[in-house]
Formats: C-alpha cells, sequence, structure tokens
C-alpha cells in the first residue's frame, strides 16, 4: 500500500479523499455567528502571499483532469447550474461562468503538459504565466450576521474554516464477527436520490433522498433504524467492519478495506439524505470534551473507551448514513479516489469546496498564516477544486486532501486552522462582474 506525503510547512498534509454528491460529511466545526450570504474583491496576483514561491506546475495536470470532464459540453452552458448568483450582479452572473469561458484556459493547460522544459524552474515558471495570463485572482469573503445592542449587524471576513481529510486504511471482514459487526453495505436499488434544483431554481444545489410507499416518495431510514436492521435483506453487504471503523469511513467517504489479504478500494455510492451532524459538537454539548480539544483522534479516543451502548448512541447522533462502492476501475492507481468533480483527486493538490460558490475545476489559492508560537509555518498553495462535503458549506471553507494511510489520518486529523481562499476565475468572468461592496 502506498501513502502519498506532502509536506506542508513544519506539517506533512496528506490529501485524499472521495464524493460523488455534496452531501460528504466532515468533523469539522465551525463556531461563531451566523453566515447569510458571501461577497468578493478582485486582487492582483500580487496580492498573493507566497504567489512566486509554489510549485505550481504540479497542479496544471490536476487542472487538465477537470478540463476533460467538460468535453462534450456546450461552450454556451453554465459551468454549474448550482453556483450562486453574484451579489449585485445582472442576469445570475456567477464566479463559474459557462463552459466556453474556461475553454481557453483549458486548450491551453492540455498544451502546456506536450511541452519540454529545460529544468523545473522553467516548467514553474511557464505554469505561473499560464494562471497569470488566463486568470485574475478573486478573494471570497464570508458575510456575516451578529445581534448589538443597536440590532442586527452584517460584516465581511476573508477568513474561513480550512480543514484536511484523507483516505483511510481499515480491516475488515468478509463475514459477521462480534468484533466485525458492522455491515457496508452497497448502494440500495430503492434509494432515490433527487436534485431539488430540476424542479425549483431556488433550491438548486439542495437534495433528499428516500423510497417509494406507493405513489409517495418517503424518506429512507435515519442511522440508527439501519442499525437496527431496517436494511436487512433490503441492501447487499460489502464487507463488516468494527462499527467505529466504519463510522469514520462514513465521515471521510471513500477508504481502503484490508479483507483477506486484498486490499479494497471503496468510495461513497450515495446517502440516506438525512442531515449530517458532527458528533464532536455532540460530545461538546455534552461536555464530554473541549472546543479547543475536538479532532479526529480525540474523538476516536473517546469512542473506544466508552462503553458499546455510549458509542452507539453518539454515532447515531448523526441521522446521516453513507452508501458504498468498490472501486476496481479507476484509472490512475497512484491517485486518489473519485472527487465529486468525477475525477481522481491529488494528494495535496486537491480540495474540497462548497460548489454554490467554488466551482469544479477552479484554480484555489489557499492561505493560511500560520501560528510561529506553536510552531506552525504558513500554508500557502495553489489546490484545484475537484470535491465536496456536506460539512463544507460557505464561501470560504475547505478541506484540504491529503493522501493515504495512516500518517495521512494523523495530520488529517489534527488539521483546523483559518485562512483565505482566492479563486482564480478565467479574466473573461472577472471583466464582467459587477462591484460588490463587501463591508
Amino acid at each position: 500500500m502506498v501513502a502519498t506525503i506532502i509536506v506542508i510547512g513544519v506539517s506533512v498534509v496528506m490529501l485524499a479523499r472521495f464524493r460523488d454528491d455534496a452531501d460528504k460529511p466532515s468533523l469539522s466545526i465551525d463556531d461563531g455567528e451566523e453566515i447569510i450570504g458571501f461577497s468578493y474583491q478582485v486582487v492582483r496576483f500580487g496580492d498573493l502571499d507566497g504567489w512566486r514561491s509554489d510549485e505550481t506546475a504540479e497542479s496544471i495536470p490536476v487542472f487538465v483532469r477537470t478540463c476533460d470532464t467538460l468535453a462534450d459540453k456546450r461552450d454556451d452552458m453554465p459551468l454549474d447550474p448550482t453556483a450562486a448568483a453574484l451579489p449585485g450582479a445582472a442576469d445570475g452572473e456567477t464566479l463559474a461562468g459557462t463552459v466556453g469561458d474556461w475553454r481557453p484556459a483549458c486548450d491551453a493547460a492540455r498544451h502546456m503538459l506536450t511541452q519540454i522544459y529545460a529544468d523545473p524552474n522553467a516548467r514553474t515558471s511557464a505554469a505561473r504565466a499560464f494562471y497569470e495570463y488566463y486568470f485574475r485572482p478573486v478573494k471570497l469573503l464570508n458575510v456575516w450576521r451578529r445581534d448589538t445592542p443597536k440590532g442586527e449587524e452584517e460584516f465581511a471576513r476573508p477568513d474561513g474554516l480550512i480543514t484536511a481529510y484523507f483516505e483511510p486504511h481499515y480491516q475488515a471482514s468478509d463475514v459477521w464477527t462480534s468484533e466485525f459487526s458492522a455491515p457496508v453495505y452497497f448502494r440500495p436499488d430503492d434509494l432515490i436520490s433527487v436534485d431539488l434544483g430540476k424542479f425549483r431554481p431556488e433550491l438548486a444545489g439542495q437534495r433528499v433522498a428516500g423510497r417509494l410507499a406507493g405513489n409517495t416518495l418517503e424518506p429512507y431510514p435515519d442511522h440508527a433504524a439501519i442499525n437496527e436492521g431496517a436494511l436487512a435483506g433490503r441492501a447487499r453487504v460489502l464487507a463488516y467492519m468494527r462499527p467505529n471503523d466504519l463510522f469514520f469511513l462514513q465521515i471521510q467517504g471513500s477508504g481502503r478495506l484490508l479483507l483477506n489479504g486484498r486490499d479494497l478500494r471503496v468510495g461513497y455510492d450515495g446517502t440516506n439524505g438525512h442531515p449530517y451532524t458532527a458528533i464532536g459538537r455532540v460530545l461538546i454539548e455534552e461536555g464530554a470534551l473541549q472546543r479547543e480539544d475536538v479532532s479526529m483522534q480525540a474523538i476516536l479516543a473517546w469512542l473506544q473507551d466508552a462503553t458499546d451502548e455510549e458509542a452507539r448512541v453518539v454515532r447515531e447522533a448523526n441521522q446521516s448514513y453513507i452508501f458504498f462502492r468498490i472501486l476496481d476501475d479507476l484509472p490512475h492507481p497512484d491517485l486518489g479516489p473519485i472527487g465529486s468533480a468525477g475525477v481522481q483527486l491529488t494528494a495535496g493538490r486537491s480540495i474540497a469546496v462548497d460548489p454554490r460558490y467554488t466551482a469544479y475545476g477552479t484554480p484555489v489559492w489557499v492561505s493560511i498564516p500560520g501560528e510561529p508560537a506553536a510552531r506552525k509555518d504558513p500554508v500557502r498553495r495553489l489546490l484545484i477544486a475537484q470535491d465536496s462535503g456536506g460539512a463544507i458549506k460557505n464561501a470560504v471553507r475547505a478541506d484540504i486532501f491529503v493522501g493515504s494511510g495512516d500518517l495521512a489520518g494523523d495530520v488529517a486529523g489534527g488539521f483546523n486552522e483559518r485562512g483565505e481562499l482566492f479563486l482564480l476565475t478565467p479574466a473573461k468572468i472577472v471583466e464582467r462582474l459587477p462591484a460588490p461592496d463587501p463591508s
């Protein structure tokens, strides 16, 4: 088994995650006041701290893989029909634009992959020049609302939560045992997923899932009901896992199961449609953990120390339940699993975003200032938006894919930072943008 290691500053970051849908959960806990919208600022490449230090050439093949998904689409099609309209924009203008807005950059990037460069520095310089020619940086801001003694106040902030995720490895069994007692289910045949945006434009990006009862779509069983056997005889079992391991596999959305000497790669294949609840938040509310102590490792330690019943109740506080499929047809075995954009993820260069604000395929400059006192170096890096997740909501919110295996898990579990996101947006789109007032 190969683990990909990405070094970012002092931290080793492993990036790798899978999702076909925007419902993928995360362990992250956002704090603070209510976010009610977004805004943006068009800036210059000179405003991107560290822009000339990153090995941007590494991102070109990652960008091209997402470009390849556009091959059969018309130029006049929206790049993402669910993208949020810009504040103050006429005719529903978005930062995603149309497929045609992206086509020139995609063609130029493919051409770059065929070129021969004198040395790595020349390749990096060419990549940097490519981005500076075809794109303009757009800084995202979350618009917040809070109550004050004088009434409600709205304000914009450029910083948001940035976390990391990985592709875990777990032991599994092909038969039920007292230790491996949690079934990993294939997607049930009766599960129906509905994109509400196809019925009402104002519901774009929202989905529900259920099953038919006569002529009525009924909610699918929740996590607790499934654990009680609601799917027995209705869904095929892929394997059996330890209950806590299955819970974290569902959090990550993909992983590798060590099953009878085989390394079986599995990935997300649907959800029961119930809302995702971060159990870290549940443990904070119950006084079991302090907010500053919450991490994947801390939550796992609590679950392992709890009684079986206590752990089950906490796991089931998250009503969401994820179904899986075997990933035996991936074109690039050395890359990560498939993300929501439909392409395999690249450790250290793929990022999960909220696609309402950041379209799949968008190059995203991540800027995290670091904490010298905590021996955390800054993280300034160009990544490509290729995934999404149920807890990855709002404009300034992202999850970095960091790789595969236990070391990746250690890093991802403790990576919880605040930083800024800059979208490299095709110049054609930027020329059409209104100038919002983010104050």
